[in-house]
């Protein structure tokens, strides 16, 4: 099964104008980059400390998902106009069984035990909410540069996603942030419990009612699954 993502036209192009693409191995320091400028604040540098150390795990990671697990999908929001990433996603179209570790072995300048005590408590809590055998995806990450806040980035990987479980029949799951919470709600998820500070957050509703929710014409089309 193939992922043809497209560009962004008509009613969905935000100004500056951005485009919808899949990320490439070509990428992976520019994302992150991104993820750094976007998530420096200490419940999550406690957590990824910057270092290179650290910031080459990263990259080693992400390019691993890339290479060896297809069914993780990462897909970045350009500037047309400079050519810079304003955003990525990280989209896992699996279950967490389906997908296995969700990280590589951590790096020593982390904090293993915490790392691993947090990471699987988020597991539990997905598992408890979602894992009654019915498909369901995770947003594992979404990171907006600051100089393109409030553009509509976020919203363009948010659709891409919400069209692919539509075409999948499957539920979304997500640990969002209090900050990210907002947009979220916008398309209709909803706050099932709250585990270490994040949102779990499901969305499992028809088609129409996120389209309607968020303004998102049946015609405007961000992925095509063949």
């Amino acid at each position: 099964m193939a992922t043809t993502v497209t560009t962004v036209t008509g009613t969905l192009t935000p100004e500056p104008p951005l485009k919808l693409e899949l990320a490439t191995i070509e990428d992976v320091p520019e994302l992150v980059r991104l993820w750094y400028n976007a998530f420096s604040i200490p419940s999550l540098l406690a957590i990824w400390p910057d270092t290179p150390g650290v910031r080459q795990w990263w990259e080693s990671a992400i390019r691993y998902d890339m290479l060896h697990k297809p069914r993780e999908k990462y897909l970045k929001v350009v500037d047309s106009q400079t050519g810079r990433i304003a955003a990525y996603a990280k989209w896992s179209l699996e279950t967490s069984k389906e997908r296995g570790p969700r990280f590589p072995p951590w790096h020593p300048d982390m904090d293993a035990r915490r790392n691993e005590e947090f990471f699987q408590r988020l597991e539990d809590v997905r598992n408890h909410l979602v894992g009654d055998g019915r498909k369901n995806f995770y947003l594992d990450m979404l990171a907006t540069h600051t100089d393109y806040r409030r553009m509509g980035a976020a919203r363009l990987l948010l659709i891409w996603g919400c069209q692919v479980a539509d075409q999948e029949d499957a539920l979304i799951y997500i640990d969002s942030s209090e900050a990210g919470k907002p947009i979220y709600e916008r398309f209709g998820f909803v706050v099932r419990s709250m585990t270490c500070g994040l949102a779990s957050m499901t969305l499992d509703v028809p088609v129409k009612s996120w389209r309607r929710l968020c303004n998102v014409p049946a015609a405007d089309s961000l992925s095509v699954l063949d």
